[in-house]
C-alpha cells in the first residue's frame, strides 16, 4: 500500500513538474514561439483523439478533439490580426474554420480520416510558420 501511495505522489510530482516546465516555456516564449506552441498543442490533441478513436473510447476522444477545437478556434484563429495581416490573416482564418468543421465532423461521425485531414493541414500551416521563425532567427 505504501508503494502504491508513493507511485501516486510520485505522478502527482511529475505532473506538477511537467506544468511547471509548460508554464515556464509560455512564460518565456516569444509571440511566434507561442504560435508554435499551439500548433503543437492542437497536433497532439488530434493524435490523442485518433487513439481514443481506435480505442473505442467515446469520452476521451471527444475531450481530445474539444481541446483541438479550442486550440484552433480560441488560440490560432483568435491570433490573427485582420488589420495587419490583411488576405492572408483572412485566408488562415477561412483554413481554421474549415479545420474546426473537419474536427466536429470526426467527432459526430467518428470519422478517422476527418481528423487526418485536419491534422495535415495543421502541420503545411505549422511547418511554414516554423520556416519564418527560422528565417527570422538566421
Amino acid at each position: 500500500m505504501t508503494y502504491t501511495r508513493g507511485g501516486a505522489a510520485n505522478g502527482r510530482g511529475a505532473n506538477a513538474y511537467a506544468r511547471v516546465g509548460v508554464e515556464s516555456g509560455v512564460m518565456s516564449a516569444d509571440p511566434h514561439q507561442l504560435i508554435v506552441m499551439l500548433f503543437d498543442g492542437a497536433q497532439a490533441a488530434i493524435r490523442a483523439a485518433r487513439i481514443h478513436m481506435q480505442a473505442g473510447n467515446r469520452a476521451e476522444k471527444g475531450k481530445s478533439i474539444s481541446k483541438a477545437l479550442d486550440i484552433v478556434n480560441n488560440g490560432l484563429a483568435a491570433a490573427l490580426d485582420q488589420e495587419q495581416g490583411g488576405v492572408i490573416a483572412e485566408r488562415l482564418a477561412s483554413l481554421y474554420d474549415y479545420i474546426a468543421r473537419l474536427l466536429l465532423t470526426a467527432n459526430l461521425r467518428n470519422d478517422e480520416e476527418s481528423l487526418n485531414q485536419a491534422e495535415r493541414l495543421l502541420e503545411d500551416i505549422a511547418s511554414a510558420w516554423r520556416e519564418i521563425g527560422q528565417q527570422q532567427s538566421a
